[in-house]
C-alpha cells in the first residue's frame, strides 16, 4: 500500500464551542494521509486518487457546516475522502487547532481519525 499525504492545509473557519469562534473564525490546519495501492498504475490522473479533487472535498467540509468539535470535522472529512474516492483503502485525517482557546502556553491541539474502507457500510457508518 502507498500513501499520498496533503500536509499543512490551512484554511480560515468558525469551528468551535464558544461563540466569539463563531464570530471571528480562526486558522484551522489539515493533514491527510491517503493510502491505496499505486504500485505499478499507468501514468494517467484516471488511474490515480485526485489529490486535488481531495483537497477540494477538504475545504469544503472545513468551510462550510460550522462543528462544534474538532473531532467532528475530522470524521466529516475523513468519511467524504473515503465516499469520493472509492479506490482509498485508508484514510487518517488530523484537525489541528493552534489557537484553540486555552488558558496556557501550547503548540498545537489535534484530532486525528482514521478509517478503512472496508470498515464503512453503505450509508457511511463504521460497521
Amino acid at each position: 500500500m502507498g500513501r499520498v499525504v496533503l500536509e499543512g492545509l490551512e484554511f480560515h473557519a468558525r469551528h468551535g464551542v464558544y461563540e466569539t469562534e463563531a464570530a471571528l473564525g480562526a486558522r484551522f490546519v489539515i493533514d491527510a494521509e491517503l493510502h491505496w495501492s499505486f504500485a505499478g498504475i499507468p501514468d494517467e490522473l484516471g488511474a490515480a486518487v485526485n489529490y486535488a479533487a481531495a483537497y477540494g472535498a477538504i475545504c469544503e467540509e472545513v468551510t462550510g457546516e460550522r462543528h462544534l468539535l474538532i473531532e467532528v470535522l475530522a470524521d466529516r472529512i475523513t468519511r467524504r475522502l473515503l465516499r469520493d474516492h472509492p479506490r482509498l483503502e485508508q484514510v487518517t485525517v488530523r484537525v489541528h487547532k493552534p489557537f484553540a482557546p486555552l488558558p496556557g502556553v501550547f503548540r498545537d491541539v489535534y484530532a486525528e481519525l482514521t478509517l478503512r474502507q472496508d470498515g464503512l457500510a453503505e450509508n457511511g457508518q463504521v460497521e
